[in-house]
C-alpha cells in the first residue's frame, strides 16, 4: 500500500511517498480502507522534531493519527458486522501518538472506531475525532456563562471552528483572535461578535476595548507561544485560561505563583479524560455534524502524494479549517 514517511525530522520535504505491507487486523482491530486522513497541526510539529519529550517518535515513522473510510477486515474476536460500514477512527488510544494514518489502509483500535451517521460526508465527519472532542470537552469544562466573555485565539483553525460557536451557543460574548482578514471573516460567520488580528501590535487593547473595555472570563488559547501569553494577560482574577495548542511554536510560559496571585485556572493538554468521556464527545461531535449544528471547515484537501505541500501550507499560516489528505483512488 501507498504511504507517505516522514523520513527523517526537518521540514516538510522530509515527507516520502513509500510502500509498506498491508496491514492486518490484530487483537482488537479492523482494517480501514482509508479514504480521508486527517492532518493535525501536531504531525508538523513532530516532523520538524519537535516535542519528543511528550511523543517519542523517530523516523522513518508514518505520520497521522486519524482516518475516515470504509472497513474491510476484522480481527477474529471482533463482530463482522463492522465489514463495509462507513467509521472515521483513531488509530491509538487518545492522548498517545500511534501514527499510521496518512496510509491507503490502517489498522486501528474497534474501540476507537465510531461509525459514521448516514447523511455525513466522510471529510466532515473525521473533524469529530480530535477537533470536536477537543472543542465539546473544553467548552463543557468551561462552565460558560450567559453574558461571560470569552476570547478564542487560533479562532480559524480546526479547533477554533468549533470554539467559536459553541462559545456563542452558550450565551457568550465571544472575540476571535486570528491572522488575517480572511480568518477573521470566517471566525464572525461562525458566530464571533468581535474579531481581532492578532499580528497587529496592540491587539490585546483591541480585546479589552470588545469586551467593554474589561478582561475576559474565559480564553481558549490554540496559538501558545508569546501570542498565548499575551492572551493570558487578558485573563480576568478568577477566570478561566485553557492552553491546547502551540500554533505558534510551543506553549506559553505561565507561573504557579501568577496563576495564585490572579486566582486564575490554567487548565492544559495534559488535562485528564477518561475513555469513556472520549468516547462520549466524539459521539456528540458527530451529532452535531449530522444535524448541522456544526459544520467542520475544511480548509484543504489534497492528494496523499503532496502531503509535504498540506505541510508547508498549515506552517505558513495560509489555511483557514481542517486540512485533509485524499487517499482513496
Amino acid at each position: 500500500m501507498r504511504v507517505i514517511e516522514a523520513t527523517r525530522f526537518g521540514d516538510p520535504d522530509v515527507l516520502e511517498a513509500n510502500e509498506r505491507p498491508d496491514p492486518v487486523a490484530g487483537a482488537g482491530q479492523i482494517v480501514v480502507d482509508v479514504e480521508f486522513a486527517e492532518v493535525l497541526f501536531l504531525d508538523t510539529q513532530l516532523r520538524s522534531g519537535w516535542g519528543r519529550d511528550f511523543f517519542p517518535m523517530e523516523p522513518p515513522f508514518v505520520p497521522g493519527v486519524g482516518v475516515a473510510g470504509v472497513v474491510s477486515s476484522v480481527a477474529g474476536s471482533v463482530d463482522s458486522g463492522w465489514v463495509g460500514r462507513r467509521v472515521v477512527a483513531g488509530t491509538g488510544e487518545t492522548g498517545a501518538y500511534a501514527g499510521g494514518g496518512y496510509a491507503e489502509r490502517a489498522a486501528v483500535p474497534v474501540d476507537a472506531t465510531f461509525e459514521v451517521p448516514d447523511g455525513v460526508e466522510l471529510k466532515d465527519a473525521i473533524a469529530a475525532l480530535h477537533d470536536g472532542l477537543m472543542g465539546l470537552s473544553r467548552i463543557e469544562k468551561a462552565r460558560i456563562q450567559p453574558g461571560e466573555r470569552v476570547l478564542v485565539t487560533a479562532a480559524a483553525g480546526s479547533i477554533g471552528a468549533w470554539l467559536v460557536p459553541l462559545a456563542h451557543a452558550s450565551g457568550a460574548q465571544v472575540i476571535a483572535a486570528a491572522r488575517g482578514e480572511t480568518k477573521l471573516r470566517l471566525a464572525r460567520e461562525r458566530g464571533a461578535d468581535a474579531a481581532v488580528d492578532y499580528s497587529e501590535p496592540g491587539w490585546t487593547h483591541r480585546v479589552r476595548a470588545a469586551s467593554g473595555g474589561e478582561n475576559v472570563d474565559v480564553v481558549f488559547d490554540g496559538a501558545g507561544d508569546r501570542i498565548g501569553r499575551a492572551a493570558f494577560e487578558t485573563t480576568a482574577p478568577g477566570g478561566r485560561f485553557f492552553s491546547y495548542g502551540a500554533a505558534s511554536g510551543d506553549f506559553p510560559e505561565i507561573g504557579e505563583q501568577e496563576l495564585e496571585q490572579r486566582g486564575i485556572t490554567l487548565i492544559g493538554i495534559h488535562d485528564e479524560m477518561t475513555p469513556v468521556d472520549q468516547r462520549r464527545f466524539i459521539e456528540l461531535a458527530l451529532a452535531e455534524i449530522a444535524t448541522r449544528r456544526i459544520q467542520p471547515v475544511i480548509g484543504q484537501a489534497v492528494p496523499l502524494e503532496r502531503a509535504a505541500e498540506a505541510h508547508a501550507a498549515i506552517e505558513s499560516r495560509s489555511v483557514a479549517g481542517k486540512t485533509l489528505l485524499r487517499v482513496g483512488r
